[in-house]
Parts: C-alpha cells; sequence; structure tokens
C-alpha cells in the first residue's frame, strides 16, 4: 500500500510544475494562485525573518520553503472561514493533523490547547458586543466566533470565524515590535491572545452599561412592562459570553505554569498579564450574573406586589360596587306591603343613602392604600 506522504510529496511537485509553468515567483498573491471555486480565504501571507517582515506577497507553499531554509524565520498565515477544499490543501502543505482541522471547521468549539507531536493547536472564542439603541426581549447583545491557532517550528496559522476578533491590528502591531516579534510564532500566538481578551474586557464594559439601564428601569419610577423578559434575554446573552470567556482559564493556566515548554520564557511572562486580564473579566462576569438573578428576583416580587395592589382595587371598587347591588336587590323583591314602597322621597333618599355609602367606602379605602 502506497504512503500517504509519497502522494503529497508528489502533490507538491505538480503544484511546483505547474507554477513554473505559470511563471509565478514568490511575490505572487496568494489570489493569483486561487483555484476557480471561487474567492480565497487567506487575508495575509507573510514571512519573516528575526523579526522583520520579508518583502512581497508570499504565497504559503514559497514561504513555508522558504522558512525551513533560513535561521529564526517563520511564516504566518492568516485565514477567515476557509472552503474545506482550500483548507485541504493548506493542511497538505503544512502537514496538520487531521483532528486539529476538523476541530478548526466546526463551530461552537471550547477553548482548549492540545499537542501533537511538534505543533500546538489552540482555539479561542471570539466577543463582539453589538451595538443597540434599547435592549428588548430579542437583541442581540453578544456575538461570539472563535479563532484557531497551529503552531509550528516555522509557522503559525490563524483561522477565524465570525466577524469578531479581527486579527489585522494584531499583525500591524507586532510587525512595528520586531523585538517581539522575533521569538517566533508563539509571540503571535500571545499577540492573538491579548487582544481577544482584551474584547472580553471591551465587551464586559459594554454589558455592564445594559445591566445598569436595566436596572433602572427596573427599580425606577418608569418601570415598563415586559421587563423581565428583557432580563432574561440579558441573561442568555450573558451565558454565551460566559460559555467563550471561563474555558479560557485552563489553557492560560498551562501556558504560564510551564506546562508547554515550547513558549519562550520571555513571551511566558506576557501570558501573566493577559491571564491577569482574563480573571478579572470572568470576576465581573460572575458579578453579572449575580447581579442579574437579584434583579430577576426583585422584579418577580415587584410583579406579585403589583398584581396585590390590583386584587385589593378590584375588591375596592366591588364593595362599593356591592352597596348599589344590595339596596337595589331589597327593593326588587317586590313586596305589596314593603315599607317606604309609596313615600314621596323614597327614590331620592335611597339614591342619597347608596352615595353617601359610597363615598364612605371610597375615603376609608383611599386611607388604606386600596384605591
Amino acid at each position: 500500500m502506497a504512503d500517504p506522504r509519497d502522494h503529497r510529496g508528489l502533490s507538491r511537485a505538480l503544484n511546483a510544475v505547474t507554477r513554473m509553468l505559470g511563471t509565478s515567483h514568490p511575490g505572487d498573491s496568494a489570489a493569483t494562485r486561487r483555484d476557480h471555486g471561487g474567492r480565497s480565504a487567506i487575508v495575509d501571507c507573510a514571512l519573516y525573518v528575526a523579526g522583520e517582515r520579508e518583502p512581497g506577497r508570499w504565497h504559503y507553499e514559497d514561504a513555508l520553503v522558504a522558512a525551513r531554509q533560513r535561521p529564526q524565520a517563520f511564516v504566518w498565515l492568516g485565514l477567515h472561514e476557509p472552503g474545506e477544499d482550500e483548507l485541504a490543501d493548506i493542511a497538505n502543505t503544512f502537514e496538520l493533523h487531521e483532528l486539529t482541522v476538523e476541530d478548526a471547521i466546526k463551530e461552537f468549539q471550547r477553548p482548549k490547547i492540545e499537542q501533537y507531536g511538534d505543533m500546538t493547536f489552540a482555539v479561542l472564542r471570539t466577543t463582539r458586543y453589538v451595538e443597540h439603541t434599547e435592549l428588548t426581549e430579542s437583541s442581540e447583545v453578544v456575538e461570539t466566533g472563535s479563532v484557531s491557532l497551529f503552531l509550528g517550528q516555522q509557522f503559525v496559522i490563524t483561522l477565524r470565524t465570525g466577524s469578531g476578533g479581527e486579527l489585522a491590528p494584531v499583525r500591524a502591531m507586532l510587525e512595528a515590535r520586531p523585538e517581539l516579534l522575533k521569538h517566533g510564532p508563539w509571540s503571535v500566538a500571545h499577540a492573538v491572545y491579548d487582544r481577544i481578551v482584551d474584547s472580553y474586557v471591551e465587551c464586559a464594559e459594554a454589558v455592564e452599561v445594559d445591566l445598569d439601564v436595566l436596572e433602572e428601569n427596573v427599580f425606577g419610577r418608569s418601570g415598563r412592562r415586559g421587563d423581565i423578559q428583557r432580563i432574561y434575554q440579558l441573561k442568555r446573552e450573558l451565558v454565551e459570553f460566559r460559555r467563550a470567556v471561563v474555558p479560557l482559564q485552563r489553557p492560560l493556566g498551562a501556558i504560564v505554569a510551564g506546562r508547554l515548554p515550547e513558549v519562550p520564557k520571555e513571551i511566558r511572562r506576557y501570558f501573566r498579564d493577559v491571564t491577569d486580564h482574563l480573571t478579572r473579566t470572568v470576576e465581573q462576569i460572575q458579578t453579572f450574573e449575580e447581579l442579574l438573578n437579584s434583579i430577576l428576583q426583585a422584579r418577580l416580587a415587584q410583579v406579585t406586589v403589583e398584581q396585590n395592589d390590583d386584587m385589593r382595587k378590584i375588591a375596592a371598587w366591588a364593595g362599593i360596587a356591592a352597596v348599589w347591588t344590595s339596596v337595589a336587590g331589597i327593593y326588587g323583591m317586590n313586596f305589596h306591603t314593603f315599607p317606604e314602597l309609596n313615600w314621596k322621597y323614597g327614590y331620592p333618599t335611597v339614591i342619597a343613602v347608596c352615595v353617601l355609602a359610597s363615598l364612605v367606602l371610597y375615603r376609608m379605602f383611599r386611607k388604606n392604600g386600596w384605591l
């Protein structure tokens, strides 16, 4: 049976011949290499040597070959929602483990970090606060996505899904700091972790504003109907936020504790700062959950009190109406010898008595707070 690596080597050789026939060179962009299936998912591909970006636009195959031939060189390939065919070709080129590729294309992966031989695979969840003018029972507050990292000795691949977690600012920041970028792929990993955790902090601050507005609406005099639905919606969005943030503590803890020896010591110190920011955000989320539970319980108690107030008002008006009903029932018996039946002032007297009794009852109910 043929070795699959021979097929990969043959495939790469055929691709090289194809590029030679097509007069391509290392400066060609990935867009010129895409197949006929549509757009390329490659956001950027660069070769870095000793922290400096090599000029030109590189195809990932050429960049990987060059990185393996130069000291202190690595490739950073950025992807955004790649198709299966394109991702399969990238996986063959970089010899990625099939399980990592399968996890990368799946949605709603939990944050984790795993090792496959000389390669490390990490997953992070991204969050983005969705701007809205008013929180309703159907508002989307937190939108989540994911970033997968493939870290090898000469390469780092970032695969992003969703609209959040854009990494272009991260690349620009690192390219402006070659002293940090020269530490290799793990410097990129730190910058990605730092950017995503900072987005957690920003998202938590925005959610806190929504929480303050909701609290003011519930406990203020201008409380509106439907507060319970809005509280529950924010609680659901907070659960989604928690699922993205809290599980990241374990992978970061493994890096900081030194359980991944391939992480340079200089970069590990930077990860401690990221861990501190993450811990603060986790504590904020826990505080938000406790506050939301308190607001929900208080609102339910308010609803119970409001229902009791409504029942008392109904009972008070029913008591006032009972006076007129009782008098009408008595005089509706049609007895021939009924007192005052033929009295000249009988009708106005009965009406006056009913009005007087109603006013007395109304005043009494108002004094007791029933009306």
